[in-house]
């Protein structure tokens, strides 16, 4: 009962100071309303609009029409350029003026034809400093440009930040005037409000919570607000509580200034150059006092084109490491889809650019949003000179909380580096207590570490980091009671943790986001545009180094290549080839695979001619094969007036072969040919004399078989290829994003084909046996298949076309294999890893849809079935049931499934790849007569293994070399008869630098 009267007059006391702040009550006496205080209107006001991004020089010559407060703009992605004069009063002299600037959209201020400030509602910036103190003989009179944007900091979405554009949201300006800033009532309103939140933060049981909130009720008292000469009593108050040490065990939290900016999802890449220089013109003002950061080379790439004297003064204070380039990715790409090899070249087009542009490569990994994050990414880490890893996405988890905030991760080959989430579980905090107590609070290594990061500044949309922000900071810096706060850069925040890391935990595999899983299959044709052009570059790439080792005459398309890389990369993007972007971005993403595919294959073209010149086959062709195994297949020929016939191939590893005779299309064939039966209940068989394949009538998959030991993959009484039916996406978070835990539940019993149209044999058999059918899924959307079963091969494909013309429905594809395993099987970049088929536990539960590459695969000892394909990524397998989605959803496109059963000699389908790179810049720029390419090679087994190279290419020197293409000085490896021994471990990945002879004169 005692306590009673004390915790009335702490809330007393508490609701007393927040009315004090606030400017809704006491109005007569408010802080807030007192912030500004003298204000006159802008002397004149004109604009003028245009749908297109206007450089600076071109706007200011555009006819300037009169305007003024209160009119209208847009529409949304339109740009609104607004000429501002002003003349500040004479009696201003010696005081703070601002700009006082308020209008929907996004603005940029330009003074003497540079950026100098961004203004944003939604970012706090709704004002610029013309002078700190207006001197007597300082310029009174002076024109501004302020470049509006039709869109916000997060888009122009309807209320919300997944939300579709609204294309007719007009906006509007309400606010353009001058004004005197009063800079010690802001500091007052600082003060306050950190002892307000420490108060509350701390609670009312707490001593040092009792002591802050006494002091604010003491300020409150000296304090008039009507006369600033109260002002210095009541800040020497605060000052005296904010200058009372904590002790040394006191937890340091390493505050950095970070503007996270979405390069791609609510804001289209043409119009979203805007928020690149606001976000970064802004903290230019502040660098003096903090280091900021940025993440994603194509933003600078960006800043640099279009803001040339930003840029500028970002290399100077980068040199005086002010402002931090960190990441080093040319994108913050998505951490799961992206091959290898694509993930590779984002560091390596990231680092080298901010070694050219910015003096020195990055040290830290700084991906703090994305939607998961692959086993092989401390490995690529490694191999681009990288060991710390800073991101914060785990945080979001739908069932299991992630156990650290600061541990060591072990990739698939076994490299670790460390890795630190931000306990406050954010990379936009504003430097409130509250954040503040919540990173120490919410720490799960406690004990282990004694550093926390603590990322502020607007994201998302961009902004960055404010003054506001830093004041709060900085009264913080080493008060008692709180974590001590540290304004540090990336480098000095994981110098601390590694200096105090003896008793960290690790974490082994990959580390799964358990949310977003309807990222990996959301629109289609992203997805199939993403592999497509992987795999053009990939070929581009090996036959123009191919063609550079053996023509004299051709030229590497360098230039072309590190453009076409730079579209793939920015569309890898974690919020573009994820699908969860805004349809105008996945337009452009589109559009940016078709200059891929058009140039790609023009280069390719352009390459196979050199490289096979002089050796044509009948009708001038020749089959090239871009992978590193001889192979031998059916192909479709064309033939003259456009028609096709088949002839079986082979043609050796990485090589070429000319087209078969006419006379020799139908050998004598050294294995089986494929037979097709049509039975008389209406189903078909299949069979090369390797697998036999029953279909039922309705495109059932009914009996799979290995031939030779007449062992059965298919469960017994079930059926495979079986379409499940429509089902209602009801994910758990936009629809773009999730996929609902309990989809299976949700379609009832898959029964295949219902309204099929019975099937008919496509070919008859010889080399190739097909058969196909036709589905109307729906009165609005259909799916054709076919099944084609080819002489010597080992699996048989699902050729499956889907229009689809269906909203807020999915559909499933299931094989049930006659296969007992815990454990499936799935490729990821440069190798492989299992998940569960079960649900022992919630951490299982939770991967109910995972991510995988080309296969997956789900073996018991010397036998298995597996499903390849050639554009998915979402993938599950429950129990013995291997499922994947049909292609083509919500695309209307048609796509390839490759279900195979695995033979027991090969453990998985796909041997290592060999993929070469492009010639090394390091190369051609410190010797440009010597020809050198890039090999990449992994061991894709999970094992040790001694091998040769055989080298067909006139080498004269081999060298390991990282990632990043630089020579290991200790990596010379002797050439013995053009042979090369190489030990891998398991999954590891390595790079060859191999220097060609000169060319013979």
């Amino acid at each position: 009962m005692a306590a009673a009267p004390a915790l009335k007059h702490w809330r007393t006391t508490l609701e007393r100071v927040e009315k004090f702040m606030s400017p809704v009550y006491f109005t007569d006496c408010n802080l807030r309303g007192r912030l500004f205080g003298a204000s006159c209107p802008v002397a004149a006001l004109s604009s003028f609009l245009t749908p297109d991004r206007l450089p600076y020089e071109e706007a200011v010559q555009r006819d300037f029409r009169p305007a003024q407060v209160g009119c209208s703009f847009g529409p949304t992605w339109w740009t609104c350029w607004f000429r501002v004069e002003l003349t500040i009063p004479e009696a201003w002299v010696g005081q703070e003026v601002h700009l006082c600037w308020e209008s929907d959209g996004e603005g940029l201020v330009w003074r003497d034809g540079e950026p100098v400030q961004g203004l944003t509602k939604e970012g706090e910036k709704t004002s610029y400093v013309l002078t700190d103190r207006l001197g007597e003989r300082d310029p009174r009179s002076l024109t501004l440009y302020v470049e509006v944007a039709c869109n916000g900091l997060l888009g122009a979405g309807k209320g919300s930040i997944i939300a579709a554009p609204d294309p007719e949201k007009m906006f509007q300006l309400s606010r353009a005037e001058l004004a005197v800033f009063h800079r010690d009532v802001h500091m007052l309103l600082v003060d306050l409000e950190l002892l307000l939140g420490i108060a509350k933060g701390l609670g009312k049981d707490n001593q040092r919570s009792f002591q802050a909130l006494y002091t604010a009720n003491q300020m409150v008292n000296v304090c008039d607000p009507a006369q600033p000469e109260t002002f210095p009593v009541a800040q020497a108050l605060a000052s005296r509580f904010f200058g009372q040490r904590g002790g040394e065990s006191q937890h340091t939290i390493h505050a950095t200034g970070h503007c996270h900016i979405d390069t791609g999802r609510t804001v289209s890449w043409a119009w979203g150059q805007v928020p690149y220089a606001l976000s970064w013109v802004g903290p230019s003002s502040l660098w003096a006092q903090l280091p900021s950061t940025c993440p994603q080379a194509q933003q600078l790439e960006w800043v640099k084109s279009r803001y040339p004297g930003l840029h500028s003064r970002l290399q100077e204070f980068a040199c005086r490491g002010q402002f931090v380039p960190v990441g080093g990715t040319w994108v913050e790409m998505d951490g799961n889809l992206p091959s290898g090899e694509a993930m590779v070249r984002q560091f390596l087009q990231g680092q080298n650019f901010f070694l050219q542009e910015f003096g020195k490569m990055c040290s830290e990994f700084w991906l703090p949003d994305t939607f998961g994050y692959s086993a092989q990414l401390p490995q690529i880490m490694h191999g681009c000179g990288i060991r710390r890893f800073l991101t914060q996405k785990l945080s979001w988890n739908l069932v299991n909380s992630f156990p650290h905030h600061t541990f060591f991760w072990e990739g698939l080959d076994g490299s670790r580096v460390l890795v630190h989430f931000p306990p406050g579980d954010s990379y936009v905090m504003q430097g409130s207590v509250e954040e503040v107590l919540k990173t120490v609070a919410n720490n799960r290594d406690k004990g282990r570490a004694n550093h926390s990061a603590f990322l502020f500044g607007f994201g998302d949309g961009g902004g960055g980091p404010t003054q506001t922000m830093l004041d709060r900071l900085k009264r913080l810096s080493n008060t008692d009671g709180l974590p001590r706060v540290q304004l540090s850069s990336p480098r000095q925040l994981f110098s601390a943790l590694e200096s105090d890391s003896g008793q960290l935990c690790t974490w082994v595999g990959e580390l799964f986001l358990e949310l977003h899983n309807g990222t990996y299959t959301t629109h289609a044709q992203i997805k199939k545009g993403n592999r497509e052009c992987e795999r053009i570059l990939h070929d581009v790439e090996l036959l123009s180094s191919l063609a550079l080792a053996r023509s004299t005459q051709f030229l590497y398309p360098a230039a072309q290549l590190q453009h076409l890389w730079r579209l793939l990369l920015l569309n890898q993007f974690h919020d573009v080839v994820t699908g969860s972007c805004i349809q105008m971005v996945a337009e452009e993403a589109m559009c940016h695979y078709e200059d891929i595919r058009s140039h790609g294959n023009t280069l390719l073209s352009a390459a196979a001619a050199a490289l096979c010149a002089g050796e044509p086959g009948p009708e001038g062709l020749l089959i090239v094969n871009t992978l590193p195994w001889k192979r031998t297949e059916v192909m479709a020929l064309p033939k003259p007036g456009g028609a096709h016939s088949l002839a079986l191939v082979t043609v050796p590893s990485m090589g070429y072969a000319p087209v078969p005779p006419p006379t020799s299309l139908q050998p004598l064939l050294p294995q089986q040919p494929v037979f097709v039966v049509q039975e008389t209940d209406g189903s078909v068989t299949l069979d090369n004399g390797i697998i036999r394949v029953k279909l039922d009538p309705t495109g059932r998959l009914t009996s799979l078989v290995l031939v030779a030991s007449g062992r059965r993959a298919h469960a017994e009484g079930a059926v495979g290829n079986a379409v499940c039916g429509l089902v209602d996406d009801v994910p758990c978070t936009g629809m773009a994003w999730g996929t609902h835990v309990d989809w299976w539940r949700l379609a009832g019993t898959c029964a295949g084909p219902r309204a099929g149209t019975p099937w008919a044999v496509g070919t008859e058999g010889g080399l190739r046996g097909s058969a196909w059918f036709l589905l109307q899924i729906s009165p609005n959307s259909r799916l054709s298949q076919e099944v084609v079963l080819d002489v010597g091969c080992p699996y048989v494909r699902f050729h499956t076309e889907v229009h689809w013309h269906e909203a807020h429905k999915f559909l499933k594809v299931e094989f049930p294999a006659r296969v007992r395993s815990s454990q499936a099987t799935y490729e990821i970049q440069f190798g492989h890893l299992q998940r569960p088929t079960h649900y022992n536990t919630s951490w299982d539960w939770a991967r109910f849809e995972v991510w995988a590459h080309r296969w997956m695969d789900l073996s018991e000892h010397g036998f298995g079935l597996a499903l390849l394909n050639d554009c998915k990524y979402g993938a599950s397998v429950r129990g013995s049931i291997l499922m994947g989605y049909p292609p083509g959803l919500g695309a209307g496109m048609g796509t390839w499934v490759f279900p195979a059963i695995t033979p027991p000699a090969s453990a998985w389908p796909l041997p290592a790849l060999l993929t070469p790179a492009s010639v090394s810049p390091l190369q051609a720029e410190s010797s440009p007569q010597r020809r050198s390419l890039v090999l990449r090679l992994y061991e894709a087994h999970g094992s040790h293994v001694d091998c040769w190279l055989h080298l067909s290419l006139p080498v004269q020197d081999a060298i390991l070399c990282d990632l990043l293409e630089r020579p290991d000085p200790a990596g010379h490896l002797p050439l013995r008869d053009s042979r090369l021994k190489l030990t891998f471990s398991p999954f590891q990945v390595l790079s060859l630098l191999l220097v060609l002879q000169p060319p013979p004169h």
